[in-house]
């Protein structure tokens, strides 16, 4: 691919995030690792707004947003709670092809898709077609996390690969191959004819030091699917003794009415946060977090290398999680905890348990994941 002498290469990158905000932490950061590289990047979300991502440098569009209707991903609803109709979904996918060739990237990245993300396949196949219009064509690059979800019903994963084969030219998995590797959740790995990448984990970059320091951060993901872990964690509060400088992370996205039973039953030695923009830095300083474990969340963890607990999110099915925190428990860097039943009682415990145990050792893994995506993005140009 051809760039003028002193232009900057440019990206338009594509995140939707659904539930939590994981994936749009993920991409903001690799975005604007990019940025700091020397690309020009367009990011173009799809989801609620969310405080502080993506970071204000970059140029970004806003697609009407959509969230889903449930924990099990069954259906899309606007900001609103209204279920989206035809109408909806055809002023979302004008704006993105319209943007698409308005920008006239070099790159196009798609976070997610065709791995996930099915839910938005209305907007993302004619995206495809888009890209393969164009001339010259952007390079097509499949962002993705280490671990995927494993169970898919049948015919999903050779989709999958059906797509990746006739579009796209780079696989670009957020991971490092000592810990896991796509084919370790993805059984049709072998089959994928473009090249598997690995940028190493997207983990922020060393955090400063903390404006004030808590013994045990609790912290729910994005919240929407974090109900069970705000409760259990006030139970266990309430129920050990000497409990003072404990924090708890709600999330933005916990429901209103789950925020105020949770602050009118919380000890006087927790406080109550929706959302914390220095979390990686509290962590640095924290001696235990308490987390469910998505995959920012855990490169934070690692990163900050303090003492972890980790309570994976299981509902509907989803193994992710629950592989991340057995894989990690392998490794002595956390202890895990099953979400499923979980009590106050036996969160009080783990805490307690957890707290008693020595500092785990530094993880011997690429937390560099960002700047590894610029890198492999050059390779493209």
């Amino acid at each position: 691919m051809a760039i003028k002498d002193g232009a900057k290469p440019k990206i338009l990158f594509y995140v939707q995030h659904l539930l939590g905000i994981g994936h749009l932490a993920r991409a903001s950061r690799v975005a604007a690792a990019l940025q700091n590289d020397g690309f020009s990047v367009t990011i173009v979300t799809g989801g609620l707004p969310v405080r502080g991502f993506p970071p204000s440098q970059l140029d970004h569009v806003a697609l009407p947003a959509v969230t889903s209707a449930s924990e099990a991903f069954s259906g899309l609803i606007d900001a609103d709670g209204n279920v989206i109709d035809d109408a909806f979904k055809e002023r979302r996918r004008e704006l993105l092809i319209e943007t698409l060739h308005e920008r006239r990237p070099d790159i196009v990245v798609i976070e997610a898709f065709p791995f996930g993300r099915r839910q938005v396949r209305f907007e993302l196949l004619p995206l495809l077609e888009a890209v393969a219009g164009m001339n010259p064509r952007p390079k097509l690059v499949t962002s993705v996390r280490d671990l995927l979800q494993e169970r898919v019903k049948p015919g999903r994963n050779e989709e999958t690969v059906e797509l990746l084969n006739a579009h796209f030219d780079l696989v670009m998995v957020h991971g490092d191959p000592k810990f896991a590797r796509l084919e370790d959740t993805f059984p049709l790995a072998g089959t994928i004819k473009p090249p598997i990448g690995y940028t190493g984990l997207v983990a922020p970059p060393p955090p400063a030091p903390p404006g004030e320091t808590f013994q045990v951060l609790i912290s729910a993901g994005g919240g929407a699917a974090g109900a069970d872990l705000v409760k259990a964690a006030i139970e266990a509060a309430d129920l050990l003794p000497n409990v003072q400088d404990w924090a708890l992370i709600t999330g933005p996205n916990l429901p209103q009415f789950a925020y105020d039973m949770a602050a009118a039953k919380a000890p006087p030695g927790l406080k109550l946060f929706r959302f914390r923009e220095d979390f990686p830095s509290l962590l640095a300083g924290t001696e235990l977090s308490v987390s469910q474990a998505g995959y920012n969340t855990v490169c934070d963890v690692l990163r900050a290398g303090c003492r972890s607990l980790l309570v994976p999110f299981s509902a509907g099915g989803e193994t992710e999680q629950t592989t991340r925190a057995e894989r990690l428990e392998r490794l002595g860097l956390t202890t895990m905890l099953p979400e499923h039943g979980l009590t106050g009682r036996q969160l009080a415990e783990a805490i307690a348990e957890a707290l008693a145990r020595p500092k785990p050792p530094a993880a011997a893994l690429d937390l560099d994941g960002a700047n590894g995506a610029a890198r492999l993005l050059r390779m493209l140009l």
